[in-house]
């Protein structure tokens, strides 16, 4: 549901394939969000239009940095935050979709384009620094 407890089995997995990367001599890097937000927090309270994506992404990350950081070498917070906005808040090509006319590269049915990307914007930044500075403080 986005949070609460850790599905067992996906730690298991990302733990065995990270495992095997780590057997074959392959470093492994990990992206903590690339355009895949659980559709429970855009439901809930509109995903990266929340400051409350801050506190959430943080503890997934915090999850990820404790289950696998000993055999990970450099993470990434969020994959082309620029593209991910703007395509999901602006021009509404990624989820969720949103825009306002006539910036939308389809019909927009939800959003504001003049404001939004700057808000998920704002977000996704709090959300990177929040991550960075609990990195920092407690796995480095």
């Amino acid at each position: 549901d986005g949070r609460g407890a850790v599905n067992p089995k996906g730690l298991q997995y990302y733990n065995n394939l990270i495992d095997e990367l780590v057997n074959h001599g392959i470093q492994v890097h990990i992206t903590l969000h690339h355009l895949d937000l659980p559709q429970i927090l855009e439901d809930e309270y509109g995903g990266w239009l929340s400051p409350r994506i801050i506190e959430d992404f943080t503890a997934y990350a915090d999850v990820c940095f404790r289950e696998f950081g000993d055999r990970v070498a450099t993470w990434t917070t969020v994959n082309q935050p620029n593209i991910g906005i703007v395509a999901s808040y602006d021009i509404a090509i990624f989820p969720p979709a949103r825009c306002s006319d006539p910036f939308g590269a389809t019909k927009c049915t939800a959003g504001d384009s003049s404001v939004e990307p700057y808000i998920a914007a704002h977000n996704t930044l709090m959300a990177h620094a929040s991550v960075v500075s609990l990195y920092r403080r407690k796995y480095q």
